[in-house]
């Protein structure tokens, strides 16, 4: 454990899903106190909880919708009641849904942009509110709107959205020594992208990268933890983690 971070806490959102779930144990890792989001699934991040907290970190699993404002405000509350106040926080919190334009369902593009558009706003801008000085806004966008997959159009279009209020948030964050920046995954192994795939198309698209495998979320939360804490001068950037894809 990095006791140097010892004293900094991360709120992670999603962070009972594949990803968020690497994010959190690897800023654990680091010493930092986390706080596990949920929207669903209480004892999935109660069991991540207890495992951090089993290997020598602090933790807490915190609940709530991102897309509403009254339980983010209440899930900050919380965070900051346990841990004293918030350096870091990590968006990973996110639905993907494909299909083809042409047919796609206006009701799913709507429950995935309240998902990945109106809840990365509304988790930011509690960031924006509470967040120390020297800490980190991480959000999650996606190397899809590079890789322009057929199918990924409503996916795309809502982490399109992610990248340009990271990015002008970053400007907006002047004077207040607080980083924000984006990392965009390409193909990783999680249960969110895995689902509904055939094995065929999942060995096509391990097949991307010059690496020539999927990503996993180990490989993600690397990035992550960098953009926390040592990466103090990245800042306003799209970072494409995918192993070479793009």
């Amino acid at each position: 454990m990095d006791d140097t971070q010892g004293s900094r806490v991360a709120l992670v959102t999603g962070g009972s899903g594949g990803i968020g779930r690497a994010t959190a144990e690897r800023l654990a890792r680091d010493g930092m106190a986390v706080a596990v989001h949920y929207a669903g699934n209480r004892r999935r991040a109660d069991d991540i909880v207890a495992g951090i907290t089993a290997a020598g970190a602090r933790a807490v699993a915190v609940g709530g919708d991102v897309a509403s404002e009254e339980e983010m405000v209440a899930a900050f509350d919380a965070v900051e009641a346990e841990f004293g106040g918030i350096d870091v926080v990590v968006n990973t919190a996110g639905i993907m849904l494909l299909g083809p334009l042409e047919s796609f369902s206006l009701d799913d593009l709507d429950r995935m942009h309240r998902t990945n558009i109106r809840g990365t706003f509304v988790v930011s801008q509690q960031a924006v509110r509470r967040v120390r000085s020297g800490g980190a806004i991480i959000n999650f966008s996606t190397s899809v709107s590079k890789l322009q997959f057929p199918g990924y159009t409503a996916y795309a279009a809502s982490k399109g959205a992610v990248n340009a209020m990271t990015l002008i948030l970053a400007r907006e964050m002047r004077g207040r020594d607080v980083t924000v920046n984006a990392i965009a995954p390409g193909p990783t192994a999680t249960d969110l992208f895995l689902d509904g795939k055939s094995q065929e198309q999942i060995d096509a698209l391990a097949a991307v990268p010059p690496l020539e495998r999927l990503g996993t979320p180990e490989d993600i939360a690397e990035a992550v933890a960098f953009l926390a804490g040592p990466g103090r001068w990245v800042n306003g950037q799209i970072i494409y983690v995918n192993g070479g894809a793009i």
